[in-house]
């Protein structure tokens, strides 16, 4: 990644010096073109959620 991420819920931004393993630990999703960032604490706060969205071919 050559951005800084902020996520879209709360704003906090991504350490691109930090942690490795907290990086990977950032959800990534893409809307109409655009990347949407989630940090690790929302994405667990919204899990279901993000997991609601999944196509439903994917639970088969």
């Amino acid at each position: 990644m050559s951005e800084p991420a902020a996520c879209h819920r709360c704003g906090t931004q991504r350490d691109l010096d930090g942690d490795p393993a907290g990086a990977l630990a950032w959800v990534s999703d893409r809307d109409n073109g655009r990347t949407r960032w989630l940090c690790p604490a929302c994405a667990r706060a919204h899990v279901r959620d993000i997991e609601s969205k999944l196509p439903s071919e994917w639970w088969a």
